[in-house]
């Protein structure tokens, strides 16, 4: 592995092995909601009441998918939706408290996690490591192109 240059798949793959570790802490500490929920309630705790419009923006996915999360996170309690003032037809998330509290759960593990992944490189690994991360976001991010966009030029 220490001369394979597909990228994609060792993005990927890293990715995807740094996902279930983060399931499965979060599952042996008790906590309640996944990673991206997690990432819903963080969003929320800094700026509550968004439209799912923004939330989607905010967290790079799909309106159907960000409907499945609050769906999910409304059921636990979470979160509520409220109609909006300025448009009956969109509503507003914002986070309950039984929603903080599980934030408040959360933030302790990621920031160990976080740490965790760190360990073991120099300080200038980690700034490097980041820019490239932002560089990939400055390339792939392109206003307007989102995965719907995409496929209706097809």
């Amino acid at each position: 592995m220490k001369n394979d240059d597909r990228l994609i798949y060792l993005i990927f793959m890293a990715q995807q092995k740094l996902k279930t570790h983060i399931t499965n802490v979060l599952l042996d500490e008790g906590i309640r909601v996944t990673l991206g929920q997690a990432g819903i309630l963080f969003t929320l705790q800094h700026n509550d009441g968004q439209t799912m419009t923004g939330l989607s923006r905010t967290m790079a996915v799909e309106n159907p998918t960000l409907t499945g999360l609050i769906d999910r996170l409304e059921r636990s309690s979470f979160v509520m939706r409220k109609a909006s003032s300025e448009d009956r037809r969109s509503f507003r998330i914002y986070i309950t408290p039984d929603g903080i509290k599980e934030c408040e759960k959360v933030k302790p593990v990621i920031r160990r996690i976080n740490d965790e992944l760190k360990s073991g490189f120099t300080k200038e690994d980690i700034k490097t490591f980041k820019n490239v991360l932002q560089s990939l976001f400055m390339k792939f991010d392109k206003p307007g192109k989102g995965l719907r966009d995409l496929n209706q030029e097809e």
